[in-house]
C-alpha cells in the first residue's frame, strides 16, 4: 500500500474528516482491520489564516512547500493539500517535491464531467470564489462555474471560519446557504460544489435540490485509488 502524505490543519476540522474518510474507504475494500498507510502533517491554522488575509500568498506557498518537503523525506508517496482554498497555491507545493499532487479542483471536475454538468455553484471561502484560481482551473475541463453575489459570499465566508472551522453547525447558517443555493439554480446551476472542505459539515450533497459534489469525499476517495494502486498517478498542480 503506497503512503498518503496530506498537508492537514486547515483547518483541523476538516483533516480530521480526510483521516476518517480514507480509512473508512480503506477498511470497506480491503476488509478486516485493515487501514490506510497515512503521514499527517497539522499546521497551525492561524498563521496560514494571517497570511491568507494579508494576501501574503507566496509566503503561504513557501510554508506548505516546506510541510510537503518533510512529509516527502518521511517516506509519503503522494501529497493531498486538505483544503480548497489553499491550492490557490498548489503550484509551489508541488514544485518543491517529486511526487505526484493529487489536485482537489481536477479530482472535482472529473466527477462533474463524468455526471454530465457543466454549470456548478461553487461555495467556498471567499478566496476560492474570487481569485480566480478554482474557475480557470474549472475552465480547463470545459466547467463554467457559478458563485454567489458579494452578499452570498461574504455569508458564506463567515460560516465557513466563524463557524465551521471551530466545529459550530448552526441551523440558521444551513438554512442560509441552502437558499444561496435555491438562488443559484433558479439562475442555471445544474449542481453545486461543496468547495470548502468543511462544508460537508453542515450539508448533505444527497438532500440539495440539484445534483451536489463534496469535494472533500471526492479528493479523499482520490487519495485512496492511488494509495491502492487502482491509479498509476496523481493530478500534478502544473
Amino acid at each position: 500500500m503506497r503512503k498518503i502524505g496530506l498537508i492537514g490543519g486547515m483547518s483541523f476540522e476538516a483533516s480530521a474528516i480526510y483521516y476518517r474518510l480514507i480509512n473508512e474507504a480503506v477498511r470497506q475494500r480491503l476488509g478486516g482491520l485493515h487501514s490506510a498507510e497515512v503521514l499527517l502533517h497539522s499546521v497551525d491554522f492561524q498563521p496560514i489564516v494571517e497570511l491568507q488575509q494579508a494576501s501574503d500568498w507566496a509566503r503561504a506557498g513557501e510554508r506548505l512547500a516546506d510541510v510537503a518537503r518533510g512529509l516527502a523525506r518521511a517516506g509519503a508517496d503522494c501529497l493531498l493539500i486538505c483544503a480548497n482554498t489553499m491550492h490557490l497555491v498548489a503550484d509551489a507545493v508541488a514544485a518543491a517535491v517529486d511526487l505526484p499532487l493529487i489536485h482537489i479542483i481536477d479530482e472535482t471536475a472529473a466527477r462533474l464531467k463524468a455526471a454530465g454538468r457543466q454549470r456548478p455553484l461553487l461555495i467556498a471561502t471567499r478566496y476560492t470564489m474570487e481569485h480566480g484560481f478554482y474557475g480557470e482551473r474549472m475552465q480547463r475541463h470545459g466547467i463554467e462555474l457559478m458563485v454567489p453575489d458579494a452578499q452570498g459570499r461574504t455569508v458564506t465566508h463567515d460560516i465557513i471560519f466563524d463557524e465551521l472551522c471551530a466545529g459550530k453547525v448552526v441551523d440558521a447558517s444551513r438554512e442560509a446557504l441552502l437558499a444561496l443555493i435555491a438562488q443559484a439554480t433558479s439562475q442555471g446551476a445544474d449542481s453545486v460544489i461543496l468547495g470548502c472542505t468543511e462544508l460537508c459539515l453542515i450539508l448533505d450533497p444527497a438532500r440539495l435540490p440539484v445534483p451536489g459534489f463534496d469535494s472533500t469525499a471526492i479528493h479523499a476517495e482520490a487519495a485512496v485509488e492511488f494509495a491502492l494502486g487502482a491509479r498509476e498517478g496523481g493530478t500534478q498542480a502544473r
